[in-house]
Order: C-alpha cells, then sequence, then structure tokens
C-alpha cells in the first residue's frame, strides 16, 4: 500500500512538474451565459433567475420530507434485541465508512494535481479561482459521501423496524417502511445535488463552467470509489458467508457464523452507499454534459444558451414535485388494494410506483415546456421554434418512459416469478451447480439483447424527433455543428431517464434494507428468547406471528433482488447516453483548435477503429481485476471463518466478526488502487497518444460497457431469485438443490453487485476526466510532439504496471 500511495504522489509530481513549461492555454474553458437577462413571457415576465430560487426553495422541502421520514423511521417501535443487532450493523458500517473517506481524501490529491496544473498552468486562472474550482471538486466528492452515509444510516434504522413489524402479520406495512426509508435517500440525493448545481450556476457566475467540471470530477470519483469498493467488500463477505451453508449445512444468518455481520454490513457497502453515491453522481453528471454541450454549441447564441439550461433546471426541480405527488399517490392507491391482504406480490406496489412516476413526469414535462416556451421570444424581433417545446417534451419523455420500460424487461430475465429464473431453478434440481450456471448465462444474454434493443428503440425515436425536416433542434444548432442535434438528443433522453431519480433510487434502496431485514431477525434470536411472546404482547400490544414473519421477509428480499436488478440497467443505461453527450465536448474542442473532425472521426480511420478495440479491451479487463479481488478476499474469508467456526456457539466472537470486515475492507481497497491507477493512467496517456483514437476509446468503453454491465447485472440477479425460489416457494433449504443454487448465486455475486454496477461510475470518470485530459493534451505546441508521445508512453506504462498487479499481486497463494 505504502509502494502505491508513494507511486501516486510521483504521477502527482510528474502531471504538475515535467508539463508546466511546455504548455500554453487552451481554448475550451466553458463559459455560461448570462442568465439574469432571461425572461419568460409564457409566465408573465418571470426572471429565469427567480425560478432558480423557487428551485431552492423545493430543493429544502424535499430535504425536509427526507429528514422527516428519516425521523418518522427511527420512531417506530422495535424490540431491543433486534434494535442491538441493526446498531452493531451501523457501528460497522461506520468504521467502513471513515476507511473510505480517509481513502478519498488521497485519491482526491491526484486529481486535484491535475485540475490545479490546467487550470493554473495552462488557464492562466487566478489562485483563488483555481482554489474555487478544487473546493468545488470537494463539494462533489462530499456530495457523493454525505448521501451515501444518509443512505447507511436510515438503511440500518429501518432494517429493524422492518423485522420487527413482519410480526405483526401486515405485509403492506412491512413493506412500507423500506420504501418510505428509500424514497427519503432519493429525495434527499437530488435535492441536494440541484441546489448545488443552482448555486453554482447563479452565484458563480463567470466561474460556472469551470466550476461544474471540477464539481462532476469530484461526484464522479467520489462514486468511482464508493461503487468499487462497495461492490468488492459486499461480495467477498456474501460469499464467505454463504459458502457456510454448504460447508457446514447451516442456515441462513445463523448466529454463529462470523461473516454474518461483514454481509450484513456489506449489504450496506455494496447495496446502499454504492448505489446512493452512484445516483448522485449521475444525476450531476449527465446535467454537466447537456450545460457543457448548449455552452459549446450554442456559444454564438447566448440567450437562447441562458434560456435552455434555465430550462432544463427547471426540469430538475419540478422531479422533485413529480416524486413526492407520485409516491403520496401510489401510498394511497396500495394502502386501499393491500392494506388488508395477508399476502400478495411484494413487487406490485413498487412496479406501480414506477409507472404512476413515469406517468405524472410525463405530463408535467409537456406542461412546463408549453409554458416555458411556446411564446417564449429570443430577442425583441425572435421568437423560439413554436413546436419547440413540445419536440424536447417528447426527447425526454423517450427517456422517462426508457426509465418505466427497462426495469419491465429487466423483471422479465430475474424476478422470482419469470420463466428465466423457473429454468434456473428447474436447470438446477438434476443438473446440479453446472446447469445452474449456465441457465444464469443464458438469461444475462438474452437480457442483454433485449435490452439493449429497447435503449436502440428509444433513442432511435428521439434522433427522429431531433432531426425531422424542419426540426427546431437541427435549426438551434449553428451551421458547423448541424450533426450534433441528435447528440443533444441523447443527452435528454439520458435527462428524461433521470425524470424519476428519487423514485429509481427509492425501489433501488428497497433491497438492501429488506435484505438486512431477514439479517437482523435470524441474528436476534428473538424466536428462542424466554417469555417473547408475552413481553411483545405486553409492550408492544400485538400477539407475534414467528413463522408468517420469517416467510414475509423473505418474500420482501425476494422483490428487493429484483428491484435492486431493475434500477442496475437504468443507472449505466443513463451513463452510456450520458456519455455521447459528453464526448461531443472533446469533438468542439478539436473543431476548435484543428477543423474538419468529422472526417478524422470517420470509422475509416485507423485511429477510431484501434480505439474501439483498446476500449473493449479496458472493460474486458476492469470486468477480471473487480471479480480477482472479490475472488481472493472471499478466499482469504472463508479460509478464516472455516477455522474460526464454533459449531457448538450460539453466535460468533465479536472478535472473529471484526477480522472478517477486516480482510473485507483490506482487499475491497487493494482492489479499487489497482483498477482506479489504470482508469486515471489509460484516460491520459492515450489522450496524450492521439485524440481521435482517445475519442474511439471513450465511445468503446461506453457500449462495450453497457452490454456487459447488462449481460453480469441480469445472470447475477437470475442465479440470486433462483436461488430465493428454492428458499421461499419449494421451501428446501439445506437440500442438494439449494446447494447447486448457493454456488450459481455465489458466482452471480461479484457479476451483479461488483463489475457491472462499477462500470457506471466508472464510463462517466473517464469521460469527464477525458475532457480535461484532452485539454491538457491538445494544448501542447505542435514541435512538442515528442514529449508527448513520452508523456503517454509514461502513464501507459503505469497503466500496464497495475494491470498485472490486478491479477498476480492478488493471486491466490498456492498450498505447499
Amino acid at each position: 500500500m505504502k509502494k502505491t500511495r508513494s507511486l501516486l504522489w510521483a504521477i502527482a509530481v510528474f502531471c504538475l512538474f515535467g508539463l508546466a513549461s511546455n504548455v500554453f492555454a487552451g481554448e475550451a474553458d466553458i463559459k455560461i451565459p448570462d442568465l439574469t437577462q432571461v425572461k419568460f413571457d409564457g409566465l408573465g415576465g418571470v426572471s429565469g433567475v427567480t425560478l432558480m430560487y423557487v428551485g431552492i426553495f423545493l430543493c429544502f422541502v424535499g430535504a425536509a420530507f427526507g429528514l422527516v421520514q428519516y425521523v418518522q423511521t427511527k420512531n417506530l417501535p422495535v424490540h431491543k434485541c433486534m434494535g442491538d443487532v441493526s446498531h452493531t450493523i451501523w457501528e460497522t458500517c461506520k468504521t467502513y465508512l471513515f476507511q473510505q473517506g480517509k481513502f478519498l481524501a488521497i485519491l482526491w490529491l491526484l486529481i486535484a494535481a491535475c485540475i490545479f496544473f490546467y487550470f493554473k498552468g495552462l488557464e492562466h486562472k487566478g489562485f483563488g479561482e483555481v482554489i474555487l474550482i478544487l473546493a468545488c471538486s470537494i463539494l462533489g466528492i462530499l456530495g457523493s459521501y454525505g448521501v451515501a452515509w444518509f443512505g447507511i444510516r436510515i438503511n440500518t434504522v429501518s432494517n429493524s423496524r422492518a423485522s420487527f413489524s413482519a410480526l405483526k402479520g401486515n405485509p403492506f406495512a412491512t413493506l412500507c417502511i423500506p420504501l418510505r426509508s428509500g424514497m427519503s435517500v432519493g429525495l434527499l440525493l437530488v435535492c441536494v445535488e440541484l441546489f448545488f448545481m443552482i448555486c453554482i450556476l447563479v452565484f458563480l457566475k463567470d466561474l460556472a463552467g469551470p466550476c461544474f467540471i471540477g464539481f462532476a470530477i469530484g461526484e464522479s470519483l467520489g462514486a468511482s470509489a464508493l461503487r468499487i469498493c462497495g461492490g468488492i467488500f459486499t461480495k467477498i463477505a456474501d460469499i464467505g458467508s454463504d459458502l457456510m451453508k454448504i460447508i457446514f449445512k447451516l442456515p441462513e444468518d445463523d448466529p454463529k457464523n462470523p461473516g454474518v455481520i461483514a454481509d450484513c454490513t456489506g449489504d450496506n457497502a455494496g447495496d446502499s452507499v454504492g448505489p446512493t453515491a452512484d445516483g448522485f453522481e449521475t444525476y450531476g453528471v449527465t446535467g454537466v454534459a447537456l450545460i457543457a454541450f448548449l455552452a459549446l454549441a450554442l456559444e454564438q447564441s447566448q440567450a437562447v444558451c441562458a434560456t435552455l439550461i434555465i430550462w432544463l433546471f427547471v426540469m430538475r426541480a419540478l422531479m422533485i414535485v413529480t416524486s413526492l405527488v407520485s409516491y403520496f399517490l401510489n401510498q394511497a392507491f396500495s394502502q386501499a388494494k393491500y392494506g388488508h391482504q395477508k399476502d400478495f406480490d411484494f413487487e406490485a406496489p413498487l412496479t406501480h410506483l414506477v409507472w404512476i412516476t413515469s406517468a405524472v413526469s410525463i405530463l408535467i414535462t409537456f406542461a412546463a415546456s408549453y409554458f416555458l416556451l411556446a411564446k417564449q421570444s429570443i430577442d425583441a424581433t425572435t421568437h423560439f421554434d413554436s413546436n419547440l417545446w413540445w419536440v424536447l417534451s417528447a426527447i425526454i419523455s423517450c427517456g422517462t418512459v426508457a426509465g418505466a420500460l427497462i426495469p419491465e424487461f429487466t423483471k422479465i430475465f430475474v424476478s422470482t416469478t419469470s420463466k428465466h429464473v423457473k429454468e434456473v431453478t428447474n436447470c438446477s434440481k438434476h443438473g446440479g451447480a453446472s446447469l445452474n450456471i449456465l441457465s444464469g448465462f443464458v438469461a444475462g444474454n438474452f437480457s442483454a439483447f433485449w435490452m439493449g434493443l429497447c435503449i436502440l428503440a428509444l433513442m432511435f425515436i428521439s434522433v427522429l424527433f431531433a432531426t425531422y425536416q424542419g426540426s427546431p433542434i437541427v435549426a438551434l444548432m449553428p451551421e458547423t455543428f448541424k450533426f450534433a442535434a441528435p447528440i443533444f438528443a441523447f443527452g435528454l433522453v439520458a435527462f428524461g431517464f433521470l425524470g424519476m431519480g428519487p423514485v429509481t433510487i427509492a425501489v433501488d434502496s428497497y433491497g438492501p434494507v429488506t435484505d438486512n431485514a431477514q439479517s437482523v431477525y435470524e441474528l436476534s434470536q428473538i424466536e428462542g428468547r424466554p417469555g417473547i411472546k408475552e413481553d411483545i404482547e405486553k409492550n408492544f400490544g400485538f400477539k407475534p406471528d414467528f413463522e408468517n414473519a420469517k416467510y414475509q421477509l423473505e418474500k420482501g428480499d425476494g422483490a428487493g433482488n429484483t428491484f435492486k436488478a431493475t434500477a442496475k440497467p437504468v443507472l449505466i443505461g443513463t451513463a452510456v447516453v450520458g456519455a455521447t453527450t459528453m464526448v461531443f465536448g472533446i469533438i468542439i474542442l478539436l473543431q476548435n483548435l484543428f477543423g474538419n473532425v468529422i472526417e478524422h472521426l470517420s470509422i475509416v480511420q485507423p485511429e477510431i477503429i484501434l480505439g474501439l478495440l483498446m476500449g473493449g479491451a479496458v472493460i474486458y479487463w476492469f470486468t477480471g481485476a473487480s471479480c480477482q479481488a472479490v475472488v481472493t478476499g472471499a478466499y482469504r474469508a472463508v479460509v478464516y471463518i472455516k477455522e474460526h467456526m464454533k459449531l457448538d456457539a450460539k453466535t460468533a466472537s465479536e472478535k472473529d466478526s471484526k477480522e472478517v470486515v477486516r480482510i473485507c475492507t483490506v482487499y475491497a481497497q487493494k482492489g479499487m488502487w489497482n483498477i482506479f491507477i489504470v482508469i486515471f493512467c489509460m484516460a491520459l496517456a492515450l489522450a496524450f497518444f492521439n485524440s481521435y483514437f482517445f475519442i474511439g476509446y471513450l465511445v468503446a468503453i461506453a457500449f462495450f460497457g453497457l452490454f456487459q454491465a447488462i449481460f453480469m447485472a441480469n445472470a447475477g440477479g437470475a442465479w440470486d431469485n433462483a436461488k430465493k425460489i428454492v428458499e421461499v416457494d419449494l421451501r428446501q433449504k439445506g437440500t442438494d438443490l439449494h446447494a447447486a443454487t448457493v454456488v450459481g448465486d455465489t458466482v452471480g455475486d461479484p457479476f451483479k453487485d461488483t463489475s457491472s454496477v462499477a462500470m457506471n461510475p466508472v464510463i462517466k470518470f473517464t469521460t469527464l476526466f477525458g475532457l480535461l485530459a484532452t485539454q491538457i493534451a491538445v494544448t501542447m505546441p505542435a514541435e512538442k510532439h515528442t514529449l508527448k508521445i513520452a508523456i503517454g508512453a509514461f502513464f501507459f506504462v503505469v497503466a500496464l504496471v497495475f494491470v498485472y498487479r490486478s491479477f498476480y499481486s492478488m493471486r491466490i497463494p498456492e498450498d505447499k
């Protein structure tokens, strides 16, 4: 670890001092137009800045809702034995978060060196301005880290409350607890992000463009680290704990298993911290990509650019309203339909929430766009095209529909009721783990095809709206960038994906709470406590139903598995579609500097072909490196747990549980060091080699990453829920069939919760940092070409060293 940190400092010093005397300032500094001049005719002349202040007010409303939900959840009744377990999980999670905070601080220093070098050494900005840009990058990291902290805190409160609520025999009341906590996380996440972005836009003015880039890089770094480390940690713990079911024939979440506390911590580190930070970053980076696009493409049309930027922010602020309205509508409908039922499909209320939010979002998008743009003037003599409002709304709606359709496609391959998952279960009955694994591969591959087709269709529809004859979007683009109309449409589709962002995060956060609730129930050993029935009846006023409670918690966990799976393709789809918009920023930079950019981007150019091959290679390396970290860490955890398992004890010792957590943390951070340095150095190296080669690389990691992530996420989801069918529907725990599905589930664990989900922040970080890397590279004088190649070669060699280390320094030692 010390050697790795020393190398990081060496790279940082090389960035700062090895280049400083050989470059001159670049041209691609994003300039945000003056927003104070925008007045909206359709709203009676209300100024754009006033609408931004309204947006800030809505942020406080949404954040207040999230905090109130936290207090209400914390005040729900819970038995002390369950509350103690959730407190132990929280304390372990807190230790993990502190470790990750230190880790992020070290990684930030490397990024800060590059930001400082570019804006001070190349752009020659004042020292105070550079400090402000760096502060925004810290703000981005703290935003990702802070919302992740809140998410893990409310989830570790909700888990014991949901577990205790199941004893009452009212499944709908139990379902509402994790959904309420998820909704609070989703809304707080969006409100904090929007608040930061509005403040940068309104108050930093001339520095808003560079500060947006700094902020986006910071939150992308935070999300990448938390997502990758969390994904590795959780699957080391999960596999280590699950394999004990086979080795020692232990039941689910047996308290004597030292890996269970680590598993519960991992559920939150991987399925709460990671997605929350990821969602925060996705929301911000997509917005920055669109702002950068508008500022660069419409540089000569400042009034149009300013109006559209404010329109985007109004749409984002209204997302808070649509999510709240949809949540309460769904709550009322579900209460009336399921409130008194003793058993029902737990996926149904979550599905209804997604579709209600989609419908409400589309309606509000069209209505708000009409009032903002239908009668809007550009200046005293010209107006916006009268069709612009509905064309923009239709394109955004393609993304909003995708946000509802993709979960439906996902459920076809991962739900406990899907034919693909039942096929995996049936294969396991006589084919054991071998056919179980092969059938999961089939589900993952088919899902990549159908979901890829779904995304393609919606993007194609958006292109038709953007480019039809007489399209107002084509008319907006300057003559030099007429080809950019579809790129803008893709960015708006990504924007539409996030139109129901709080709800996407809510149904995703539902999963770790239900998973932990089941564990809390077992770890509390509440059933075996003397006089527990009388205790609960006396102090809480109801007779506990232990048998039904366990069944309902397992059903809730199955629904949680499904909806954790549905959020993954939405986030990865947003990353890929949004990345195409950010790549356009690099294209404009090259066009302004060199011209004839379209000719160089032709598929017949060798640089593009080679870049595509490079990007594909890196995606497959990343998949292997992240899985290898899980394999090695899980091996260490399994060896330790086997040696320290005490079958005659009622519970594992605190010391043994903490050691398993330590093993998970160590290998998560080892894996992250290797992965981050490769991604960072590759971006710098390839940008210095050739900018068009680098564009091919960025496009390849986006599209290779999309299909690899969908395949891995849904194959893993199918294996996971095939095990759940055996445990809940067939009730065959401890059988050979169960052992076969457990093996499949452990194969799927790093697929669905490590490699696949981490591709999302990796794609966005590479694209964002790539914009900065390209700016650094192209501003070097032409006569310094040899130096550029040498710099690229240096970073490429460093990357290859860590590619080598990601396997050979992470290998399991051979027995002698």
